[in-house]
């Protein structure tokens, strides 16, 4: 077995990622669910939209995000949605992550406040799937997301590394 190839890698200080998308989804008041593993949040989408220079269309009815929070207040994200992108081409979108917010949080987006972004820590992994040719470099890239919290509401910033 050879030696390690590590030290020829370049080290970066930023990752190189191109802006994909933006994505607001509206949700239902949580399902809220008391569990030995934690708490279970059930979000149900009511629907969205997607813009943005590589991808624009809406978020369909139905999907929504399971969230766990755990013991440790820290909460992991499981979301799973259906977008129609503005051609028609339907794409699955599937979303895991972090998100840790303030512990008075859950009262404030309880009492209709906004978490502003920079109190908050919710980082995500899209995933997307289709078999539309037009859509394709979807099912073959890695994304990172950014995502702030409101009332009813969640937002994503999408980008892929280039």
């Amino acid at each position: 077995m050879s030696g390690s190839i590590v030290g020829q890698l370049p080290e970066l200080d930023a990752l190189p990622v191109v802006h994909v998308c933006d994505i607001a989804v509206e949700l239902r008041p949580a399902q809220v669910v008391p569990t030995h593993l934690g708490t279970r949040l059930t979000f149900v989408a009511t629907g969205g939209v997607v813009s943005g220079p590589d991808l624009r269309g809406e978020i369909l009815p139905g999907g929504g995000d399971w969230l766990l929070i755990g013991g440790d207040g820290v909460g992991r994200v499981d979301v799973r949605a259906t977008i129609r992108a503005h051609d028609g081409a339907l794409i699955h979108f599937e979303s895991r992550g972090v998100i840790k917010i303030p512990p008075d949080g859950m009262q404030r987006l309880a009492d209709g406040q906004a978490l502003a972004f920079g109190e908050t820590y919710i980082r995500t992994t899209p995933v997307f799937e289709t078999a539309d040719p037009r859509y394709d470099w979807l099912s073959h890239c890695v994304a990172v997301g950014y995502n702030m919290l409101s009332p009813g509401h969640v937002d994503y910033r999408v980008y892929r590394l280039s």
